[in-house]
């Protein structure tokens, strides 16, 4: 299964702690998403550890080849030496719907901005190591279309073939919302398609 049809993301919380030249960096690698979920999730570490200096983070609530939801923040630190070091290393990661919150406690000596970018990349790169992830498979809503007459058949083909049913309606004809595999896309309809001797008619939803 490629990329395009699968992608990883975080299946529990991870916390790992680095010390670092005295400073202690907490990365906290969590699932995210969404922007509104992300936000509520670095107040939370923000409130966990009130005396920590810095609250740096990067998230991608979004699949990992999107670009609508990724955001980072240096949160006090030097421009450019926390915020985007902690977002490469997620983006290498191959990981979506992910964020990382790193919160740093100074311990008195400077790191200067090639340390700090080291730091927190590292620190981050840490818990990606020990994080535990699950597959998310795409899937793309639709809607059929067809008699009443197909409807024992077609229930039974979806409950066959793992194909979710997550609305019914009845009106003229019957109308299912589905949820297929995108990679299968094609297949199903085809298969659909047999079962009602071309009597079905198929749209994608959108919005």
């Amino acid at each position: 299964m490629s990329a395009a049809e699968a992608y990883f993301i975080p299946a529990h919380d991870i916390e790992v702690t680095t010390a670092i030249k005295r400073s202690r960096f907490i990365a906290h690698i969590t699932h995210c998403p969404d922007p509104q979920q992300a936000m509520a999730i670095i107040e939370q570490d923000k409130q966990r550890y009130p005396d920590a200096r810095h609250h740096c983070w990067a998230y991608i609530a979004c699949p990992p080849d999107s670009a609508s939801a990724v955001r980072f923040s240096d949160a006090g630190e030097p421009s450019g030496t926390a915020g985007k070091p902690i977002l490469n290393v997620l983006q290498h990661s191959g990981y979506g719907e992910i964020i990382c919150v790193v919160s740093r406690y100074f311990g008195g000596i400077k790191l200067g901005a090639g340390g700090l970018v080291r730091a927190y990349s590292n620190s981050t790169q840490a818990a990606i190591e020990q994080l535990a992830v699950k597959e998310i498979i795409r899937r793309t809503a639709v809607t059929i279309r067809f008699p009443y007459c197909y409807e024992s058949a077609i229930r039974h083909f979806l409950d066959t073939h793992d194909v979710p049913l997550t609305d019914v309606e009845y009106q003229e004809q019957v109308v299912f919302t589905l949820e297929p595999e995108q990679d299968s896309m094609a297949e199903t309809s085809q298969q659909l398609q047999n079962i009602c001797k071309g009597e079905l008619n198929m749209g994608t939803l959108t919005g």
